[in-house]
């Protein structure tokens, strides 16, 4: 049967789908499209995490499946049931579901699936594969491990724990670059292999171990002093035999030069755990920007919103919005408009309403929440993102061209009086309405806690004083190795009558210019380390005993 043709049989279909090597970002187009229409993901392990945020809602385990045709039963396989992984697949195909098997790099290079296709092909159900990034490709760009020069190296592929004296030996009588996929505990001696089946000992090795995710790392040795380099390292022999490692092995491949070459562990913030005390929807730009310095976020949120005690003042001020009341409507944070659009869709209303109001937003991340709400801003401070930054750009009451006076202001209970202040010195009338409550956020999970108190985050971003009495109240004072990040004067006077010492301030009160700053004292970090001759650590691997004070 020709597995691309259209399933017109009861049974399912099955997408052989490669998930790369770890990196989410590497997943390709389609196989998010197939994630997406999946009634059944079977994952192996490695990749689990890297898929599942693509499937469809309500994913459940297997022990939670439910019969609902909405929801994904979910599990994930090792090589070491590959039989029961066929059986699973093809009972799900039998049942009629789409079913995505995932597999850690690219199906046909470094999944075991070729009897779960023979399996389909059988028994007559479509299938389909997605290739992926494969692991021994991968791994090395990231790596920063070209594999080919402009000679063009021939390039062979081994996987050392299933090759036989054949292999070896006719990579020892070649000069070919050799991608050597082999764990760390066994890479010394796939080296001693090479070097027994005729290489030389100084031939250049690189050995990276979790390729593309912020847990990577790499050695550069040569093949026959790789065993002297990771004991120099401190890499302990495991008792799982040891992680999967790919080696790149050449005279002529680019490892001697990867310290030219090395763009991702290079990164100014590579691998360090940065606590963002915001909720998910607030920190998202950041987040993203912190990513691509290399770090990985962790989001908490350090404030809870809730409807405001009486709501007769919102409801009044949204009629008024309707009716004409108002020229002006003023948002000063994400929340109000999420407020302002929840009161609408309680009405009935939506972006239409705003017709004929002039709006203003505080800042990008509030402009970009209406203009998701459908609502496109007339005004967006020009110079600092901030309530005196939105003041210098609005415009004075003019009674020639401003037939409304009025200002609809939606905002926290425990806004500052700066905006209401200044509009009014403008010639305006404001109605100031409490939109939203905040209040003090649940605290963390435990593991958070004891992360934030024992030194398990390498650097926090504080964007406000709340962030920082919030934070210490729900979760404790960050450990004396964190890095502490401040957005301002007033925050990191807060930080400072906390006992916290501030390392890195922002430039701007802006979060973006708060990261930018943070990846430069990264960066300024990792080249003093370098020019020393110590070894690039990140802050929470300092030795116990390293301790600081708060300025005095």
């Amino acid at each position: 049967m020709n597995p691309t043709a259209p399933n017109h049989s009861a049974s399912g279909q099955v997408t052989f789908l490669g998930a790369g090597p770890g990196d989410p970002g590497l997943l390709t187009l389609r196989a998010v499209e197939a994630l997406s229409h999946a009634d059944v993901l079977i994952a192996d392990p490695q990749v689990l995490d890297v898929v599942r945020v693509h499937a469809r809602a309500h994913v459940d385990t297997p022990l939670q499946a439910s019969a609902d045709e909405t929801s994904i039963p979910v599990t994930s396989t090792d090589v070491s049931s590959i039989r029961n992984t066929a059986n699973l697949v093809m009972a799900a195909a039998r049942a009629g579901k789409r079913v995505v098997r995932a597999v850690t790099g690219d199906p046909g290079l470094d999944g075991y699936v070729a009897e779960e296709m023979l399996a389909c092909a059988a028994e007559g159900i479509v299938f389909e594969v997605v290739p992926g990034v494969a692991t021994a490709v991968g791994v090395p760009a990231y790596a920063g491990v070209p594999l080919r020069d402009a000679q063009g190296t021939d390039v062979r592929f081994i996987d050392a724990r299933s090759a036989d004296d054949r292999c070896w030996s006719e990579l020892g009588t070649s000069d070919a670059t050799a991608v050597v996929s082999t764990t760390l505990d066994s890479v010394a001696a796939a080296a001693a292999e090479l070097v027994a089946a005729g290489r030389k000992p100084d031939t250049p090795l690189s050995v990276t171990v979790a390729g593309t995710t912020t847990r990577q790392r790499t050695w550069n040795a040569t093949l026959g002093s790789v065993a002297q380099v990771l004991k120099a390292a401190k890499v302990l022999p495991s008792p799982d035999g040891g992680q999967p490692v790919i080696a790149v092995v050449g005279e002529r491949s680019a490892a001697a030069q990867r310290g030219q070459l090395s763009w991702f562990e290079s990164k100014p913030l590579f691998g360090w755990r940065v606590l963002v005390p915001r909720t998910k929807e607030q920190a998202a730009s950041l987040s993203d920007q912190l990513v691509s310095y290399g770090a990985v976020p962790h989001e908490v949120p350090t404030i809870a919103v809730e409807p405001p005690r009486t709501p007769q003042q919102m409801e009044r001020a949204v009629k008024g919005l309707v009716t004409g009341r108002y020229e002006w409507i003023a948002f000063t944070s994400v929340n109000a408009v999420k407020a302002v659009r929840e009161k609408f869709e309680e009405y009935g209303l939506d972006a239409r309403a705003f017709a004929g109001i002039k709006v203003a937003a505080v800042g990008e991340q509030t402009a970009r929440a209406l203009v998701d709400f459908g609502v496109k801003p007339d005004l967006v401070p020009s110079g600092e993102q901030s309530a005196a930054g939105l003041l210098e750009d609005w415009p004075p009451y003019d009674p020639v061209f401003d037939p409304i006076d009025r200002v609809f202001l939606p905002r926290a209970d425990i806004a500052t009086e700066t905006l209401v202040a200044g509009l009014i010195e403008l010639g305006w009338e404001v109605d100031d309405v409490t939109a939203y409550r905040t209040v003090r956020a649940s605290p963390p999970p435990a593991d958070t806690r004891e992360a934030i108190k024992g030194g398990g985050f390498d650097a926090v971003l504080f964007t406000s004083s709340s962030t920082v009495r919030n934070l210490v109240g729900i979760a404790g004072k960050p450990h004396n190795v964190t890095v502490i990040a401040c957005i301002g004067p007033a925050t990191a006077k807060t930080a400072e009558e906390h006992g916290l010492r501030v390392d890195v301030m922002s430039p701007e009160p802006s979060v973006h210019k708060l990261a930018e700053a943070l990846a430069d004292f990264g960066a300024a970090r990792r080249d003093a380390a370098m020019e020393a001759g110590d070894p690039v650590t990140r802050p929470s691997e300092r030795r116990p005993g390293s301790r600081r004070r708060a300025r005095s």
